[in-house]
């Protein structure tokens, strides 16, 4: 028993002369989440944060496409039994940096037209973390007085690699957010 207690000993002397240190990791998380309405529907409104690390950052501008895939579901609240779910929708928003022409193109499954293009990786990622004015559902199909609520979540950083690299390099930057819930009587 004495050599035991010796290595315990020493083992914890280790420890405490090489404490260890909290690294502030960055997560991705919903930093605003806002329900609207205009006449005819239900609008949602969200920014993420936190979802470009500086990994990244660095595969993007090295010419990687990414995509943030944004899941949204809207139900409507029932005590005694669960909750039914009304609406599904998921998002998605790709980035690609174009090394010759110094330009972000990013392409938003939910906005109509064309992909966007700008040479400020700033604006580029502010469009890649936003949905603003997404029409969730109409209200005519909401019954008045009724409790809803609008979960959400995001996956972060989904790269688009060729499919050996896919396996080696996916979890390096694969980031998820938690589920998100706005409560809410329409």
């Amino acid at each position: 028993m004495g050599r035991n207690a010796g290595i315990i000993f020493i083992l914890l002397v280790c420890l405490l002369w090489h404490p260890v240190e909290p690294v502030a990791a960055e997560e991705a998380r919903f930093t605003h989440m806002n329900v609207s309405n205009t006449r005819d529907d239900l609008l949602l409104y969200l920014t993420l944060e936190g979802a470009f690390t500086d990994k990244l950052k660095e595969a993007i501008l090295s010419g990687v496409a990414a995509t943030f895939v944004f899941y949204i579901s809207l139900y409507r609240v029932r005590n005694w039994w669960g909750d039914k779910n009304i609406a599904d929708i998921e998002l998605t928003h790709t980035i690609k940096y174009d090394n010759l022409k110094k330009e972000f193109t990013v392409k938003r499954s939910w906005k109509e037209g064309a992909s966007v293009i700008t040479h400020s990786f700033s604006q580029a990622q502010q469009w890649m973390t936003e949905v603003d004015a997404l029409s969730v559902y109409p209200l005519k199909e909401l019954e008045k007085g009724r409790q809803y609520q609008i979960r959400t979540m995001a996956e972060v950083s989904k790269l688009t690699l060729p499919l050996y690299l896919h396996y080696i390099l996916f979890s390096l930057w694969d980031v998820e957010t938690d589920w998100y819930t706005i409560d809410f009587i329409y």
